[in-house]
């Protein structure tokens, strides 16, 4: 008994220690992300047009769209390399990507010093950005789902989000704070390269700590994909469409109506304060630190829940809620000016998105064998995420400059049921996974044993 005790506290620290090294990057892919929009308005004439404002921060935004163009190529480029490779040699090379890229604003001199060279190496900059952050969400969501014990598998997994939402509240925090200490005029002028310099800087502590990452892939598939076994070889777009398209074509309609809800509430909501509420830009701003703080630190908790009772009941009560209330709540919030209803309104779509966030990593995840498992799950979500959620911000500011702001609550309802009807028919609750065939059984009733040590 005392063995047995001794060897599950063993594996749970060993698990907690993993996790914290997979997320750690996450964490600062996403910061690196946001701190681009949070500051954007500072550094825009500086690599864009400095003669108009207006016209440079929209080039400002076009180039932060680029990052989502380039998602679906990263995740096929890592997917690829992390099921051929290994998790822990594809996290390490993105990571060090994205700091690359985080070095480069940094130090990239402005239109004044080097002309056009200037805005050509930001736009490099970003590709390069959302080419990382791309193969980050499918390699760390797998490596998360893998390195977990089996019991807690949906509350160690639910910090891929907690780290996802922890960099856009980590980006606005080195904004609040930023503008306490500098002038705006510091800001304008050189302060605004401080957040990217601690992006690289910290790219390079995190680098340190994935070097001692443990590697979850066998090396019998390592072997298979160095020797090309033409039968079955790991991590190919044709093994992925040929035997997993079904569990693929899943993910990215599981996924469809979870990024549409998710960027509605945390991203495209600012804008629809200020522009359609009218409520000040300095009352929005901390609307949107706390309810995302809460939003981060509820992710665990649903995580943990769905570990008691499984995945499928949590997405549906996601679909439900959020075909529901999605109406609802954006009508409501579209006439209101009091700053703490606004809040409370807003978290209430985030209550109701933690079914989905807390474990979509994982409900992906467990769809793969590990041949494809990182492959399927980042370019799955990839695709939906640039077709889909990376659109909710440009839809809903087209369609609200045209009166129209009411078609874009009906868009991503109609997205939300259409994930319900996969969540309801397309997938298993409790039943035995590819992942439960790898790394043991998540629930009560399963057969499945560990297959590797």
């Amino acid at each position: 008994m005392t063995t047995t005790l001794t060897s599950t506290a063993a594996q749970t620290r060993r698990a907690i220690a993993n996790t914290l090294k997979g997320s750690a990057g996450n964490l600062i892919e996403w910061y690196d992300l946001y701190v681009y929009a949070a500051f954007s308005s500072y550094f825009a004439t500086y690599f864009f047009n400095s003669k108009d404002p207006v016209q440079a921060q929209i080039d400002a935004y076009l180039t932060f769209a680029l990052t989502f163009l380039m998602r679906p190529v990263g995740s096929w480029f890592f997917g690829r390399f992390a099921d051929r490779r290994g998790r822990r040699a594809a996290l390490t090379l993105s990571v060090t990507l994205m700091g690359l890229g985080s070095l480069l604003v940094a130090i990239l001199p402005g239109i004044a010093q080097i002309g056009v060279w200037s805005t050509v190496l930001m736009y490099g900059s970003r590709l390069l950005q959302g080419f990382s952050v791309g193969g980050e969400y499918g390699t760390s969501a797998t490596y998360m789902s893998e390195v977990a014990t089996a019991k807690r598998r949906g509350f160690f997994s639910s910090f891929q989000y907690v780290t996802l939402v922890g960099g856009q509240v980590l980006a606005l925090l080195t904004l609040v704070v930023l503008q306490g200490v500098l002038s705006e005029g510091d800001l304008k002028s050189w302060g605004w390269r401080l957040p990217f310099a601690i992006g690289a800087v910290a790219s390079l502590v995190v680098l340190w700590l994935r070097r001692s990452m443990d590697e979850t892939i066998s090396k019998e598939q390592v072997h298979a994909a160095e020797a090309h076994a033409r039968a079955a070889e790991p991590g190919t777009l044709k093994l992925l469409f040929t035997k997993h398209w079904k569990a693929f074509l899943v993910v990215v309609f599981l996924t469809m109506g979870g990024t549409c809800a998710f960027y509605l509430y945390t991203t495209y909501i600012l804008s629809f304060m200020n522009n359609v509420s009218h409520i000040p830009k300095t009352q929005t701003s901390v609307i949107n630190f706390w309810a995302l703080f809460v939003f981060m630190l509820l992710q665990p908790v649903f995580g943990a829940l769905s570990d008691k009772f499984g995945r499928k009941p949590q997405l549906i009560v996601f679909g439900v809620l959020g075909a529901i209330f999605t109406w609802p709540i954006m009508s409501t919030l579209a006439g209101v000016k009091d700053p703490t209803i606004a809040f409370l309104l807003m978290l209430a779509g985030l209550v109701i998105i933690v079914n989905y966030t807390s474990i979509s990593a994982l409900v992906k995840a467990e769809l793969f064998p590990s041949s494809v498992r990182a492959l399927g799950t980042g370019l799955g979500y990839a695709v939906a995420n640039s077709l889909f959620g990376g659109t909710v911000p440009f839809i809903g500011e087209a369609l609200s400059s045209h009166g129209l702001k009411e078609w874009l609550f009906t868009y991503v309802t109609i997205t939300i049921v259409i994930s319900l009807v996969v969540y309801i028919f397309f997938l298993p609750n409790k039943k035995k996974t590819p992942l439960d065939e790898d790394f043991g059984a998540a629930f009560e009733g399963q057969t499945a044993e560990r297959a590797r040590a």
